[in-house]
């Protein structure tokens, strides 16, 4: 293995989406990541599109680099493998509630027995110390507890809506990460273990108020919450003439380069709106609607060369599809046709950093249900009879 985290092992307990996501990531950093998995398996190995059985899309994107061990641990002897196992790990990870994890007899206390060292990381919805601390917690639950979607509607004067993507789940597994990533270095500088806990619902707090808790970041408050630029209803992308463009007007230079492209250059110093930051920020969905208007006047070829010329920051507006053909990813070989060993040619992406010493990489991809059982527990001592006698038991699943 390549990379920063090589020779770190992860025993990666979790599933669907929040942690796997993070534990792809610490594999791309070159970290060792067991993943065990429950005898029927990851639940998102079965959304599809796949072409095989519990090779589904979305999980060949958040496990690959993993390797994957099935263990029954509400068996005692798939509850002592994974002691046995977490003897030699320098992390473990799961996104279950902590009581869950008491109830398999894996709670932080019973692991650091068998591992002082180890760096005990929980992803789960509430902070432990709060009345919400038993209660499950998903994607578009913690969106709605956070207000994005009453974010969606104060800013489009329409219903509330999530996010269409898994915000919530991937930006606390990005927490996760840095999570892992800093309690490996506290270990090294001091030689403790510790757990650590990420809530998601204390993770999106933070993250959405950091821009909406505006006034009431004083007390007494000084004004409402919310940022208004962002909750403008007329920010969003402009329509062209034959289309739609993503241009972002900010400072006082890019407000006076595009006044002189539509030829008004007095607007900035006549008009009080346009004076400085705070009142454009006041007015900005008049601003946002005044240059709407204009926008809707040339084609989006037109704009984007006029814009770029005027050193305003503008994007094509991509679909889903468009984007695997943009060029600046085509010319970085973001997107590569990689061949899986099980599931034939499939579209990959690359790990986004770059590093001048230890480059990440993507050393496997996403692994079938159990294909390296034997050879895990193999690592920790066990014999092929033993492992045998395992499998026999269900404790155990191979990959066929």
């Amino acid at each position: 293995m390549s990379g920063p985290l090589n020779g770190v092992r992860i025993l990666d307990l979790t599933t669907v989406l929040m942690g796997p996501y993070a534990t792809q990531i610490l594999g791309e950093l070159g970290a060792d990541v067991i993943k065990v998995e429950p005898p029927q398996g990851d639940t998102v190995r079965g959304i599809g599109p796949m072409r095989h059985p519990g090779m589904g899309a979305i999980f060949l994107h958040a496990n690959r680099g993993k390797r994957s061990i099935v263990l029954d641990l509400k068996q005692p002897e798939g509850r002592q493998a994974l002691l046995d196992l977490a003897r030699t790990a320098d992390v473990l990870i799961y996104n279950v509630r902590p009581q869950a994890m008491a109830r398999l007899g894996l709670s932080y206390a019973e692991v650091a027995e068998a591992n002082p060292r180890i760096v005990y990381v929980g992803l789960f919805g509430y902070g432990q110390d709060g009345p919400y601390a038993a209660k499950p917690a998903y994607d578009d639950l913690i969106q709605g507890a956070v207000a994005i979607p009453t974010l969606f509607a104060a800013s489009t004067g329409g219903e509330p809506r999530y996010v269409p993507a898994t915000m919530v789940d991937r930006t606390v597994g990005l927490h996760a990460v840095y999570a892992v990533t800093a309690a490996l270095f506290h270990r090294e500088r001091t030689g403790e273990g510790q757990a650590v806990d990420v809530p998601m619902f204390e993770t999106m707090t933070h993250f959405v108020q950091g821009d909406h808790m505006g006034g009431a970041t004083f007390e007494p408050a000084e004004g409402p919450t919310g940022y208004p630029r962002l909750l403008a209803p007329q920010r969003r992308p402009y329509r062209t003439s034959d289309g739609h463009i993503c241009a972002l007007i900010y400072n006082d230079k890019q407000w006076r380069s595009f006044f002189d492209l539509i030829g008004r250059p007095d607007i900035l110093d006549s008009d009080p709106r346009f004076a400085d930051m705070d009142s454009r920020t006041r007015h900005i969905d008049e601003l946002y609607g005044f240059v709407a208007e204009h926008l809707a006047t040339r084609t989006t070829a037109e704009w984007m060369e006029a814009l770029t010329r005027a050193d305003i920051p503008v994007m094509r507006l991509h679909t889903l599809d468009s984007l695997l053909e943009d060029p600046h990813l085509t010319a970085t070989g973001f997107f590569q046709v990689v061949e899986h060993p099980r599931e034939g040619p499939i579209r990959s992406m690359a790990v986004p950093t770059r590093w001048s010493a230890t480059p990440p990489a993507v050393e496997r991809q996403a692994p079938a249900l159990g294909e390296h059982s034997a050879e895990v527990l193999r690592e920790a001592g066990y014999d092929d009879a033993t492992i045998a006698a395992l499998a026999e038991r269900g404790v155990i699943r191979e990959a066929r």
